[in-house]
């Protein structure tokens, strides 16, 4: 009978063969070594030894002896009989005919195997699984596994399904409760009222104060900035930030922040005192640092968009529209100036050699032979019209754009007081100038004169000098506090950014150097990290090996260019590539192609993901926010159907049906309670690994090798999390997705980020926040993700980086040895690597990399730091120099290996056609995301990735099978064809209209394959 959490088929699955075991699973836990051969070599009979090998190799597989030994897969006894030499697979049948012998080869088993029963581990058992779920917070299925895996890691034997599953509903519950009293504890009386007056609509107010409190900012503008500190203000009023939760794994705080944030206040109010205070303290602590993450998020916007890009485009506007008369005024002054100069120079006969007097001798024949040609009053009207138009000789280029800020003075000013107040703002040696003049500002603002001496002069470079000091419409000895104000905005929005200014109350802008390992914390897991990453302590002898081999390839490729057509030196020793030849597509894969497609079974979108389901169990991933049991029948038909709405971009009204399960109640309740980054995470996970396990997908590639690119999106809707860019967003905000696919097809992740920055800031990000599969060793990615920096942190983790570059000419390559001759690349080789600089900061490169390997900052913030304004810092000049060493090696495999060179391309082709897939999905709307917050657009593109993999998986898991019947049946099926499929296919595929989520009878989980000669009305 089912339990609780367990369906009847996962019951029934419990300690049970559920299908033939995976080649990896026969040769890790079916094999037979010389002890197994031993034990089993002293039974008489071949079905006595076939029938103890299957008890010995399934306990060591299940955790239980079978009461009927021969219920096992016939691939399990097909391998163990090959091991033993035994003809006839078939002798296992009369293993059972002796029941006593089957119970004494387990007693013998349970000896000699030393296998404990249940009951004398059940104490440690409890202990773990509350650890774990105290932890983790995971789902009753998942911790229920991980018994499992526990249990048969030690050899207990497994207890019935149910004894165990209520073993671990009951220590998840006590877990649970045990999280809720102790944050519970933490609060007086007068904080417990506090927080429920938030879940209370206040009168005349259609909300409660809690959905008003947790919505964050979504326009860009002065006021909003404005109402984004009173809102971070009236947070931390509350005062919950400053109470330690330290004791509290972050996962669990983060799980029921969670659910304060996304849950419905009605229902929270259902919940126990413990569980409902508890929630919102997690909730409070939570929007304390993310409400200043929201008003530093609008200000960063505010700033670059609103005020410094708008006045560089208002700027350029106003110098058009006055380019006009600088055109006519300059013409006007030429043609005066001309006549100057023909008529006051000696003229020569260039024939004879003659040298004549100046047409005119007199200042006033000048001036009439000048009026001639321009009037006088002209003249002077153009004079006057370039000193009007025209900048100061000594102006700077930034001067024009500058005094147009200074004129958006009412943008900042309902806000700039408040800044200072509610954020709790630090900063470097560097920073900390600009951090005491921002603090100053609020005293200097709406007063009528400012000295020089109240403010910090040496913040004013360039044109802001004039425009502070020297302002024409301020009395002398005063400043223009105004154009001050910008000055310093402008500096502290820079330094804001490189992280030199930072909040202390905000974990998005933090300090990153607070967050890198230091001290003990580094000199404890300094040695697993060094292990983990393969790298040395000391620098000297590992640099050593890296200028060896630098220099070795550097000959070996020169040595072969002669005969190497690929590649040409221009006249400045700069080196090109050939263009690529396009592979050439042989009739044979033209056939296949044909043949695969044509064999795909038709079916709407819903279906697909309902098979997969059936297929993988990837919908059990998705569990409750409320830490709760699923009490929600056929929840996977749910599930399917809003992973529709929101992966196709098309909302609930295409989904909802007459049914319970697609009800719209039902639909926006699950929607809230179980559809969450973290599920679509751990669901994407299992579909990876089932699709890895697929001959054709394992044809595509090893899954070591693995792009990342962005795919941008425009956000039609008021956003900060959205920011322009004409060429891709034309002339609204857009974001980009972020999203890495390994060469079997399969999505390892994604991050969104807003607009169009540099894909290098995210891409180690990325990597280490990967939702399953195996870890990449080749990461490609095109242009735009690299930079030298990037390359040494990439290969100081232990990635081979390898980016398309299409600059290459322009790209500078590297030396360590002056002197050595490396033929045609010696001009190119112009640069050179400086190894005593990466040496002497070689302990702090080693920081760097541990603290991003760890997970203890993100390399992002890591990058900004290490880089300022486009130049790097002296630790990141050292972290570049390394990286310029593997770059060099990069560009010289490209030069000598075409393959290389069209693996590369081949990966950034298939990550193409993943986006291309993408866009078919994501048709509704347009395929623009209206989303107006971040957390919104993770979420939604975090469905947009698990429709893709079901699909990727639902494509892979049928070629494979139509591949298999076209060679049974004879077809021509050639490997190097084979491995040219896409799976990204998707004309059997109905993404459009009204859905059904019945999944029909499927006798053997899959559904018949269509005749290759078949047409599509067929």
């Amino acid at each position: 009978m089912p339990v609780e959490f367990l369906t009847d088929a996962q019951a029934a699955a419990y300690a049970a063969y559920d299908g033939a075991p995976s080649r990896t699973e026969l040769e890790r836990f079916f094999f037979l070594d010389d002890a197994d051969r031993e034990l089993i070599e002293g039974k008489r009979r071949s079905h006595n030894r076939l029938g103890f090998a299957a008890q010995l190799t399934t306990a060591r597989y299940l955790g239980v002896f079978l009461d009927d030994p021969t219920d096992v897969p016939p691939e399990v006894v097909d391998y163990l009989a090959e091991q033993l030499g035994i003809a006839d697979a078939s002798a296992l049948k009369a293993y059972g005919d002796r029941e006593n012998t089957r119970l004494a080869h387990v007693r013998e088993l349970r000896k000699l195997l030393e296998y404990t029963e249940f009951a004398e581990a059940e104490a440690e058992l409890r202990v773990w699984v509350d650890a774990r779920a105290w932890t983790t917070g995971e789902g009753p299925k998942a911790l229920f596994d991980a018994a499992v895996g526990w249990l048969r890691e030690r050899r207990v034997l497994l207890p019935g399904v149910t004894t165990l599953a209520r073993l671990v509903a009951s220590v998840r519950e006590a877990a649970n409760q045990r999280l809720w009293d102790s944050l519970y504890g933490l609060l007086s009386t007068g904080q417990r009222a506090v927080l429920d007056s938030l879940l209370t609509v206040p009168p005349g107010a259609r909300v409660s104060e809690l959905d008003r409190l947790r919505r964050g900012p979504v326009r860009i503008s002065g006021p909003q900035m404005k109402w984004a500190l009173e809102r971070a203000a009236e947070i931390d009023a509350f005062g919950m930030g400053e109470l330690d939760v330290s004791g509290i794994p972050p996962r669990r705080l983060a799980e029921l922040s969670r659910y304060g944030v996304d849950g419905k206040a009605s229902l929270l109010r259902r919940h126990g005192d413990s569980r409902r205070l508890a929630t919102l303290l997690a909730t409070a602590v939570y929007l304390t640092s993310r409400a200043v993450d929201d008003a530093l998020d609008l200000l960063e916007v505010l700033i670059a968009t609103k005020l410094l890009a708008r006045a560089e485009r208002e700027t350029a506007k106003q110098k058009l529209k006055t380019l006009p008369r600088m055109e006519r005024a300059g013409i006007r002054l030429a043609n005066a100036f001309r006549v100057v100069f023909d008529t006051t120079s000696e003229q020569v006969d260039t024939e004879s050699g003659e040298i004549s007097p100046p047409e005119v001798a007199t200042l006033t024949a000048m001036w009439e032979r000048i009026e001639e040609v321009v009037p006088r009053e002209e003249l002077a009207a153009a004079i006057a019209a370039l000193f009007e138009l025209a900048p100061p000789i000594d102006s700077d280029a930034d001067e024009a754009w500058r005094t147009m800020l200074v004129t958006r003075f009412p943008t900042v000013r309902p806000f700039l007081a408040l800044l200072v107040q509610v954020v709790d703002f630090g900063a470097t040696p560097e920073g900390l100038p600009v951090l005491k003049a921002l603090k100053s500002l609020p005293d200097l603002m709406g007063r009528k004169k400012v000295s020089p001496d109240e403010i910090d002069t040496s913040l004013l470079t360039g044109s802001w000098r004039r425009l502070v000091l020297s302002a024409p419409h301020m009395e002398p000895g005063t400043v223009d506090w105004k154009a001050y104000v910008f000055c310093v905005l402008e500096s502290f929005h820079r330094l804001l950014r490189r992280r030199e200014v930072f909040a202390k109350n905000s974990s998005k802008w933090g300090d990153p150097r607070a967050k890198l390992l230091d001290g003990e914390a580094w000199e404890q897991v300094r040695p697993t990290v060094l292990a983990s990453l393969n790298l040395p302590g000391e620098a000297g002898e590992h640099l050593a090996a890296r200028a060896a081999l630098l220099d070795g390839t550097y000959r070996e490729v020169a040595g072969r260019v002669p005969a190497n057509s690929q590649i040409v030196f221009d006249d400045d020793g700069r080196l090109h590539f050939a263009a690529l030849e396009p592979e050439p597509e042989p009739a044979s894969l033209t056939d296949l192609r044909k043949a695969v497609e044509a064999m795909m079974p038709r079916v709407d979108l819903p279906e697909v993901l309902l098979e997969v389901f059936s297929w993988t169990g990837a919908d059990q991933a998705f569990t409750s926010i409320t830490g709760g049991e699923a009490r929600l029948k056929d929840l996977h038909v749910t599930v399917a159907a809003l992973l529709v709405a929101h992966g196709c971009n098309v909302g609930y009204t295409p989904v909802i049906g007459g049914i319970d399960e697609l009800k719209y109640g039902r639909l926006s309740h699950v929607d809230q309670t179980y559809l969450r980054l973290a599920t679509y995470r751990a669901a994407n996970a299992t579909l990876i690994e089932h699709q890895a396990s697929i001959g054709l997908a394992q044809v595509w590639g090893g899954g070591l090798v693995a792009s990342v690119d962005g795919m941008r999106f425009v956000v039609p809707v008021p956003s900060v999390y959205a920011r322009p860019n004409p060429k891709y967003f034309g002339r609204r905000g857009g974001a980009t997705w972020l999203n890495m696919i390994n060469d079997q097809a399969a999505g390892l992740g994604g991050k969104v980020v807003a607009g169009t920055p540099r894909d290098s800031l995210y891409v180690l990000d990325v990597l280490y926040d990967r939702d399953g599969g195996k870890r990449p060793e080749t990461i490609v990615t095109d242009t735009a993700s690299y930079s030298d920096i990037v390359f040494g942190l990439l290969t100081l983790a232990g990635f081979a980086y390898a980016p398309q570059l299409a600059d290459l000419p322009d790209q500078k390559m590297w030396r360590i040895d002056r002197t050595a001759d490396y033929g045609a690349f010696q001009e190119a080789a112009r640069g050179r690597v400086d190894l005593a600089r990466i040496e002497r900061w070689w302990e702090d490169i080693l920081r760097i990399i541990g603290s991003i390997h760890t997970g203890a900052v993100r390399a992002y913030d890591v990058i900004r730091m290490l880089s300022r304004d486009g130049r790097p810092t002296p630790l990141g000049d050292a972290i570049a120099h390394y990286g310029r060493i593997a770059k060099s090696l990069h560009i010289l495999r490209l030069a000598d290996e075409p393959g290389y060179r069209r693996q590369i391309k081949a990966q950034a082709n298939l990550q193409e056609g993943r986006h291309a897939l993408a866009r078919k999905i994501f048709h509704g709307r347009s395929g623009q995301l209206y989303q107006r917050y971040q957390d919104g657009m993770e979420d939604q593109l975090g469905a947009l990735g698990l429709v893709l993999n079901a699909v990727v998986l639902f494509n892979t898991r049928y070629m494979d099978a139509a591949v298999n019947q076209l060679r049974a049946d004879g077809f021509d099926v050639r490997d190097e064809d084979v491995a040219r499929l896409s799976p990204f296919v998707r004309q059997h595929i109905n993404m459009l209209g009204r859905y059904s989520f019945k999944l029909p009878e499927l006798p053997g989980g899959m559904r018949p394959l269509r005749d290759k000669d078949a047409t599509d009305d067929e």
